[in-house]
């Protein structure tokens, strides 16, 4: 019997080392194919992998350095749970063999803000790649064109991004949500919608019902709106109906027109926040927002929205004539800044000068409108090189000084 007895305890100790083996070994090799996958886009590290024998994998310490953003998302545990050792194995074995039911959970997320955190570069002609003017505008200075960045929350106090993520997949709804500390959430609910992974790509197949989104904003946006009301010099009124001018001349270069209450619900939500819940359909055009034509224009069709727990009625694009945005020959002079000794901003410089500034952060604007923010390399008579950390090294961009239609230096204001 105690023969037995030991014979068994050592089978289930070999048992249990190779199942951690073998989940540690799958886990390692298929974090290699992910990471080889999403080599033209960023650095994934894995961090230490874990197991639990109820099915459980873990990363500890693992995180993505994006290409386009100059410092990467940092996650403290990744846990996927799939309900059985067996359905770990099989997951990690085939990962287009997921289980009808499974959760991620994603734990200590946190994205520290730098001044420079966007690589504009990759900004094509336009504000967008077709060239038409962006929906969403929120200036944040007196020249209207300069847009809300990661230097503007840095100078509201917030330096980092922070909080959780959840996402639960059943066999009729896919629910996932993403907490942050003191800027808000997001949660998701899509009915009969599955996420599939197959040769290493991640696809999400919607079902008949529209997905529902729900933002929840945590004050952030009346923090916004004083902020920038405040930089443009401007009441928060004001700066509100500039903003939905913004996405009523977005629109109309679109050959589209907001309804009044959607710009109504645009401006509550610039001044105020709260809850917006609303339906999006993201295989149809606009995401299944609504557009009357003429002929329809009777069908009282809206687009379903509720703010704060309240449905907010006729919300919908209409057709309308396109307007062309005509850009002058000759680039407006940009506003310069009253320079301020206790806080640290963005600065025009003189390029004749610009050797002073080698190692600080600066922001060139080139002719062709392209933007690229970095650390000042070296200025030469023909050109100066600008430099960004990619994956832990520096890249550096030459561009000429005749290419040059801006230049500004991130640094505190000088006593006027």
């Amino acid at each position: 019997m105690k023969r037995l007895l030991a014979t068994l305890v050592i089978l289930v100790l070999v048992g249990f080392a190779a199942f951690k083996a073998g989940v540690w070994w799958l886990a390692d090799q298929r974090m290699a194919e992910a990471r080889q996958a999403l080599e033209p886009h960023g650095v994934l590290h894995r961090g230490s992998i874990s197991s639990g024998v109820e099915g459980r994998l873990v990363l500890n310490d693992a995180s993505w350095q994006d290409f386009e953003l100059t410092q990467p998302l940092d996650m403290a545990r990744v846990e996927l749970d799939t309900g059985s050792p067996v359905s770990l194995l099989s997951v990690l074995f085939d990962p287009a063999g997921m289980p009808e039911q499974w959760t991620l959970r994603l734990d200590g997320l946190g994205l520290t803000l730098d001044p420079t955190m966007l690589r504009n570069w990759v900004t094509a002609e336009g504000a967008n790649s077709e060239g038409d003017p962006a929906l969403f505008a929120l200036s944040c200075a007196p020249d209207p064109r300069q847009q809300l960045g990661s230097g503007d929350l840095i100078r509201m106090g917030i330096t980092a991004l922070a909080g959780d993520g959840f996402v639960r997949q059943t066999p009729g709804n896919l629910h996932a949500e993403l907490n942050t500390v003191s800027t808000g959430s997001l949660e998701l609910d899509w009915r009969d919608a599955r996420i599939r992974i197959q040769d290493a790509e991640l696809t999400v197949s919607g079902g008949a019902e529209p997905m529902t989104l729900t933002l929840r904003d945590g004050g952030l946006m009346r923090r916004i709106a004083a902020y920038c009301a405040r930089e443009a010099g401007i009441e928060t009124g004001e700066w509100a109906g500039r903003a939905v001018q913004a996405l009523s001349a977005g629109l109309e270069a679109r050959g589209l027109a907001a309804s009044v209450q959607l710009k109504a619900l645009y401006r509550q939500w610039l001044l105020e926040g709260g809850e917006l819940t609303v339906d999006v359909q993201p295989a149809q055009p606009l995401l299944g927002v609504p557009v009357r034509t003429a002929e329809n224009e009777g069908a009282g069709m809206s687009w379903p929205v509720r703010y704060n727990g309240a449905g907010v009625p006729d919300v919908y694009l209409a057709e309308a004539e396109p307007v062309v945005q005509e850009t002058p020959e000759v680039a407006v002079e940009p506003v310069v800044p009253r320079e301020d000794p206790e806080t640290e901003t963005w600065y025009p410089a003189n390029l004749e000068t610009a050797e002073q500034w080698v190692d600080r952060q600066v922001r060139v604007t080139l002719s062709n409108e392209n933007v690229v923010e970095g650390r000042l390399v070296s200025v030469s008579e023909r050109e100066l090189e600008v430099a960004w950390v990619i994956a832990g090294g520096e890249v550096a961009y030459p561009m000429l000084i005749r290419a040059i239609t801006n230049f500004e230096v991130w640094r505190r204001g000088r006593a006027q």
